[in-house]
């Protein structure tokens, strides 16, 4: 039956490899090692006392038989041997304890070790207990590895010598074994017994090394019960600074007193005074030097509180920094679109300008012959008008009489009037010309 369960917890252990790792077929996951492993538990389970009397001959030489070795050989049932093996079966004592530890059954406790990479085995399962209950768990261990060793020293070597056939005796073996003492008035005769008491040496050197480091962490004052005693003793180091500097004032004062202030002075008084002054000084040393220490002890304890808070603030400083240049970044990354928006629309200002100037220039160019134009068709204007003004006035004796004055007090005054007889001139051979003023335009501002 025993072995039916130990195949029915490979299976499902290989139905979970499978789930998983996502794979289809069981052989994946039986490797040479998990082959190896299972072959050799179901090796050890089916270790057993068989039915029936068999027995074998069993031969070992005796010690403490007056300094001589002694030949023994005696028949030893083989139950005796097939017993002995059946021990190897305390290793399922780990594996009940890992399926039915709380951390294994807990759905939060797997998600969380998941998260952080870590197995739930027997090896965490045993740390935990450690740390939670050491006192306990190391109690347990030692008793029952005392019981188991001192049960199997009897079998080993009961048919070989009577002081080994109580089980107080070999109580006793083990436990002087265990503790590295070793009296020498009963000693193991047989390898097997010999084996024994060798593994119950080494067992009980590693045990004594884990006692002594829990009762140390027990003995140890926890950060609150250290902050106590730290603020306890700085303020008796401090009463004790204010008595001492208290000393070395009085001191001071009576020295000052029996030397200066008395008129006969007392010799013997002065030196006690000076004595006193000396050990009042020592003293006031020796109590700064404890408040160092102190502080550095106290300093040891509140590095890791500070260092912590120290750490959270640089984070939250870098992280406050890396917005910051997160925001400065995202706004050169837009000032960089706009410039290169900018630089790809500027072909295509640079050709509007450009067109815009052919324009302007075709214009100018052509203002000059307009201008131009506009001069030969007022001086063609002027002309015609010149030509009907001489017809019309043909008549001077006509027009003699006609005086034509710019302002009435001309004719008062005797000024010359405008009209066609005053226009004449000798040098143009008597002919009459009105020459119009005509505006001409050189340039046309644009």
């Amino acid at each position: 039956m025993l072995l039916g369960l130990i195949v029915a917890y490979h299976s499902l252990e290989v139905q979970l490899f499978m789930i998983d790792n996502c794979v289809d077929d069981w052989r994946i996951a039986m490797t040479s090692q998990r082959m190896g492993l299972i072959v050799l538990e179901l090796v050890i389970c089916s270790m057993h006392p068989i039915p029936g009397e068999y027995s074998f001959v069993w031969t070992t030489k005796l010690a403490n038989r007056g300094g001589r070795f002694q030949s023994s050989s005696v028949e030893v049932p083989i139950d005796v041997a097939l017993s002995l093996p059946m021990f190897f079966r305390l290793y399922l004592i780990c594996r009940v304890m890992l399926l039915h530890s709380k951390l294994f059954t807990d759905a939060s406790s797997r998600s969380i070790g998941a998260l952080n990479r870590i197995n739930f085995n027997t090896r965490f399962v045993l740390k935990t207990l450690m740390t939670i209950c050491p006192g306990t768990c190391l109690m347990v261990f030692l008793v029952s590895l005392w019981i188991i060793g001192s049960w199997t020293m009897r079998l080993c070597e009961r048919y070989h010598d009577e002081e080994h056939a109580n089980l107080l005796n070999t109580m006793w073996l083990v436990a002087i074994t265990f503790l590295s003492i070793g009296y020498g008035d009963i000693v193991p005769n047989t390898y097997c017994g010999r084996g024994i008491a060798v593994c119950s040496g080494l067992i009980g050197a590693g045990c004594t090394a884990l006692v002594v480091a829990v009762i140390a962490r027990k003995l140890e004052l926890s950060r609150a019960e250290k902050h106590v005693h730290n603020f306890m003793m700085d303020t008796q180091l401090t009463k004790r600074l204010k008595n001492a500097a208290a000393n070395v004032l009085r001191e001071t004062w009576l020295i000052y007193k029996n030397t200066k202030l008395t008129k006969k002075i007392n010799t013997s008084r002065v030196r006690t005074h000076q004595r006193k002054f000396l050990l009042a000084i020592y003293s006031l040393r020796k109590v700064k030097m404890d408040q160092r220490k102190l502080m550095d002890n106290a300093n040891t304890i509140t590095d890791m509180a500070k260092l912590q808070n120290n750490v959270y603030e640089i984070v939250s400083d870098i992280n406050a920094r890396q917005e910051l240049l997160d925001e400065k970044m995202i706004t050169i990354e837009d000032r960089m679109s706009m410039i290169y928006e900018q630089i790809e629309a500027l072909p295509d200002l640079l050709t509007k300008v450009i067109q815009q100037n052919h324009s302007h220039q075709a214009i100018r160019n052509s203002l000059p012959t307009l201008v131009e134009n506009i001069n030969e068709k007022n001086d063609l204007k002027s002309q015609q008008a010149n030509y009907t003004y001489a017809n019309t006035n043909s008549n001077p004796a006509e027009q003699s009489q006609k005086h034509t004055f710019l302002h009435p007090n001309d004719a008062q005054a005797g000024r010359p009037s405008w009209s066609v007889s005053n226009l004449t001139s000798p040098a143009t051979g008597g002919r009459q010309f009105l020459t119009p003023t005509v505006l001409r335009t050189s340039s046309v501002d644009t």
